[in-house]
């Protein structure tokens, strides 16, 4: 295999290489048991995986308050860089992770070495062309209070083992338990699960490590086992969980190398995140974690068994989460951030059933919540491989399946040398204005999937969805995945739109938050968000009155208009005695002037409220007809199965 055009420069270069395998997601099952202990030696939640998934979910259930420990079956964290786009809904996350967010920012790249995509002949030949990917209302904070992040895996890993530490998390190492329970707080490296049997009360997991030679096994009781351990889960092929759809659509290696020279001259000559190089010799995608210090990965397609992985290197109460419960390939970073978004769903769902809030018919809600211009086509490439291997591959020796396997794609390639592709050629001109109107139409691979990110949805689940005019549910238009159509909504199940507000007795202050950071981040709490006016204030009575009947938690946000800030004892006197509220008033982009409502699609005579995972679970257009009191009692009980 050719090493995609870095023949023409040399670089020095360390390698190290992954085999990955991308596999579509299409359903899953869970196994839940009505019944559990509260018996205090069954730890509450254990989750087995310890990415990002497992550690941000081990966050968000310490901070509420639920005690868990982690099983991880390999010996140390990866060093292998993995994921590296971190979109904007799991950056609004991890700011309630105490300064998470703004702490991949200071360590992240700088965003003039990333923001392009660049499609060349070579790293040191012609470009073909290049996507900036990035705009002003990315930075500007219109539809998120923090912009996505170019920042590799490994490293998120080790800012959420710092953030463990912080709160009493300690790391033990594969020589065990020495005989006694995993304790709450604890990641226990090294340790395989081997059996999981449900019981009527709790579930006994049995993991095994190798200690001096031996195998050790431990029992770890728990009330809920959380699969987090990725697309290979031992966790889902243990409960026998089947996995649907294709499961091989394409393999690739991945090889991990460093060369600080290769990072140097991209920074000053051609700086981007993703290189697709295309030229007779190779076809593959470099993703330039860190230019400054020099870290690729480099994927190249794989088809076994012609070729061998060798030719490549110079050396219940049972939840599944990310890649152990749905699988995408790698472009736009879905994989780890709807993991991520899977922990936050999840986080706030068990702590209100440990926490006695809500019964567990709240947790099947989780389920039903859980995100050829050039002239070559990989479909074909798939398409002659697998006719080899169902066809002469039956009868060919290997020897001879390669050399036929080799000698096609190198006759598909050469559609990529320089006597094709280039202006002077009709064939080459005319796929070169090709591809030129793919980046103009912004028709190329994109990097931020507004649409999906900021905008996707829940259409069932710990929600009251709405309904037309005959009793149906109402079914929005599915996102297309281009950028700029994602338009903000307070339809039940989306995400609660963004927008700067400042406190109001802090006007003196100016301090000013996205009116996210109201969500609470140590609690199960919901938010109502109402206008100053009597009809939303007697609504909000109703809501704290049910809401403190069934040991609810529910904060009261009063939205005022920009520049019609009344004195706040208005809301003081209203929800007398009630004091869990706070006054806001808008804060308004001077690039978008529409008033809080009209984001929403709402007048201010409606009512939002949301869930403690930013997401909306039911909202009123108008004021409540009927008995309020009784049309929320049935809110809640449709929300949380009460």
């Amino acid at each position: 295999m050719g090493v995609l055009g870095l023949t023409t420069k040399r670089f020095n270069t360390f390698f190290h290489i992954n085999h990955r395998i991308i596999s579509y997601y299409y359903t899953q099952t869970r196994l839940l048991s009505s019944n559990y202990s509260n018996t205090g030696s069954i730890l509450p939640v254990l989750i087995v995986g310890a990415g990002p998934v497992g550690l941000v979910l081990s966050v968000l259930l310490t901070k509420l308050g639920i005690k868990c420990a982690v099983v991880e079956r390999s010996n140390e964290f990866s060093k292998h860089p993995q994921a590296h786009f971190i979109n904007n809904r799991s950056m609004e996350i991890f700011r309630k992770l105490d300064g998470l967010a703004e702490e991949i920012q200071r360590s992240q790249p700088p965003v003039e070495l990333w923001r392009k995509f660049i499609y060349c002949t070579s790293l040191t030949g012609s470009v073909i062309g290049s996507v900036d990917h990035m705009q002003t209302q990315d930075f500007d904070q219109i539809v998120s209070p923090v912009s996505v992040a170019h920042f590799s895996q490994y490293k998120l890993n080790a800012l959420l083992i710092k953030q463990l530490e912080a709160i009493g998390f300690t790391i033990r190492g594969h020589e065990g338990l020495n005989h006694r329970q995993l304790a709450e707080r604890e990641i226990l490296m090294g340790h395989t699960c081997i059996s999981v049997e449900p019981t009527d009360d709790y579930i006994n997991v049995t993991t095994s490590c190798v200690e001096e030679g031996k195998h050790i096994e431990n029992q770890i009781p728990c009330r809920f086992l959380v699969g987090a351990d990725g697309a290979g889960s031992t966790i889902r092929n243990l409960v026998g969980i089947e996995m649907r759809g294709e499961k091989d659509i394409q393999k690739l290696v991945s090889v991990h190398f460093l060369s600080k020279e290769l990072g140097q001259y991209l920074m000053y000559e051609k700086p981007g995140m993703l290189f697709f190089i295309f030229n007779p010799g190779a076809i593959g995608v470099l993703v330039a974690h860190d230019l400054k210090q020099g870290e690729f990965i480099l994927q190249m397609p794989f088809y076994p068994p012609q070729q061998k992985f060798e030719d490549f290197t110079s050396e219940n109460r049972i939840i599944l989460a990310g890649d152990a419960a749905h699988r995408f390939p790698p472009a736009g970073g879905f994989g780890m951030n709807t993991g991520i978004q899977d922990a936050h769903n999840l986080a706030w769902k068990l702590a209100a059933i440990i926490k006695g809030i809500a019964p567990m018919s709240i947790l099947p809600t989780y389920e039903m919540e859980l995100p050829a211009a050039l002239g070559l086509d990989p479909a074909t490439a798939n398409s002659v491989h697998q006719v080899i291997n169902t066809t002469v591959g039956t009868i060919l020796p290997s020897t001879l399946q390669k050399t036929l396997l080799d000698g096609i794609f190198t006759l598909g390639r050469a559609q990529l040398s320089d006597f094709v592709l280039n202006e002077n050629n009709p064939l080459g001109s005319s796929r070169l204005a090709k591809v030129r109107r793919i980046f103009e139409e912004g028709k190329s691979l994109q990097l931020q999937f507004p649409a999906e990110d900021l905008g996707f949805r829940y259409r069932e689940g710990a929600l009251v969805p709405e309904i037309d005019s005959e009793g149906a549910p109402i079914k929005p238009e599915p996102p297309t995945g281009r950028r700029r159509e994602y338009i903000p909504t307070s339809d039940p199940g989306s995400r609660l739109p963004h927008m700067n507000v400042r406190l109001i007795s802090e006007v003196k202050k100016e301090v000013i938050i996205s009116i996210l950071d109201l969500i609470s981040r140590d609690e199960v709490e919901f938010l109502l968000i109402i206008a100053p006016i009597d009809s939303s204030y007697r609504l909000a009575l109703a809501v704290l009155k049910v809401a403190n009947e069934h040991n609810i938690l529910v904060k009261i946000c009063v939205m005022w208009p920009n520049g019609l800030v009344s004195e706040d004892s208005r809301t003081k006197t209203s929800l007398a005695p009630w004091e869990n509220y706070v006054d806001v008033v808008e804060v308004r982009q001077p690039s978008n002037s529409s008033s809080w409502w009209d984001i929403c699609k709402m007048t201010h005579r409606g009512a939002i409220l949301v869930r403690p995972d930013d997401h909306i679970a039911w909202r009123v257009k108008s004021a409540v007809v009927g008995d309020v009191t009784i049309e929320m009692k049935k809110v809640f009980s449709a929300i949380l199965g009460l």
